[in-house]
């Protein structure tokens, strides 16, 4: 998969693509990430691309030109059908689904706003997607961008072991289960008797249980999006009864 970013902060991705998963598939040449800085498309001398906004506000704009620029020049670098996404508060929020389907995509780029925004004339005509992390504002979308990357990369083809993938939380819907390793004693917390029992059968009947659990407590808005199983609705009745 190909990955473009625009970003004033550019070398701030150094402390992702060189570590952990994403250095592995960047090694691997599954993914290509390529990092574009905003101010090299600027023609002003000091590389500003910003500017005060018209009717008046707080804080700064990003002005139209350099994205403009920056967008149309990439786009000559990157494969056919790129999709651009621009990262904002305002977007539509990300999820495991959304994640899902743009990892199927062979080209992307991520367009990192800052201060007040980006010019509405460049959302409107050269964004295919706003997207955000949540409802909450962070500086800058460097940090959503990093989230969106390593959500992706962990989903190529030979990053992960499918198996691996399918058991983690929001893949099929549900929160994971509990997880345990030794000591099988901490200051007189032990680890559930049936994962030490040997029976995989009892054991998956357990995780499963443990997941629905887990989702009834934390997150059952969940429950909305998902198509559960007879078995899985006889086990949440159980669990709702009991708390």
């Amino acid at each position: 998969m190909w990955i473009g970013i625009i970003s004033i902060f550019p070398k701030i991705f150094h402390s992702v693509i060189n570590y952990g998963i994403i250095k592995k598939a960047i090694k691997k040449k599954i993914i290509s990430i390529n990092i574009w800085n905003l101010r090299h498309f600027s023609n002003n001398i000091y590389g500003k691309i910003d500017d005060h906004p018209y009717g008046g506000g707080p804080g700064m704009v990003m002005t139209p030109k350099p994205l403009q620029y920056a967008i149309k020049t990439i786009k000559i670098f990157s494969p056919k059908n790129t999709i651009v996404i621009y990262l904002s508060p305002q977007g539509k929020k990300i999820n495991q689904n959304i994640i899902n389907k743009i990892s199927k995509k062979k080209s992307i780029i991520l367009i990192c706003g800052r201060y007040e925004g980006i010019d509405e004339r460049i959302i409107n005509n050269y964004v295919d997607e706003e997207w955000s992390i949540g409802d909450y504002i962070v500086s800058g979308g460097e940090l959503p961008a990093m989230i969106i990357i390593d959500s992706i990369s962990r989903l190529l083809p030979g990053i992960l072991k499918k198996y691996s993938i399918q058991k983690e939380s929001f893949y099929s819907g549900l929160l994971d289960y509990p997880h345990y390793t030794r000591p099988k004693d901490l200051n007189g917390n032990h680890v559930p008797k049936i994962l030490l029992s040997g029976n995989h059968k009892y054991i998956q009947k357990w995780k499963l249980k443990q997941a629905l659990k887990n989702t009834f407590l934390k997150r059952p808005d969940l429950f909305k999006k998902i198509n559960l199983s007879k078995e899985q609705e006889n086990i949440l009745k159980k669990i709702k009864k009991n708390n």
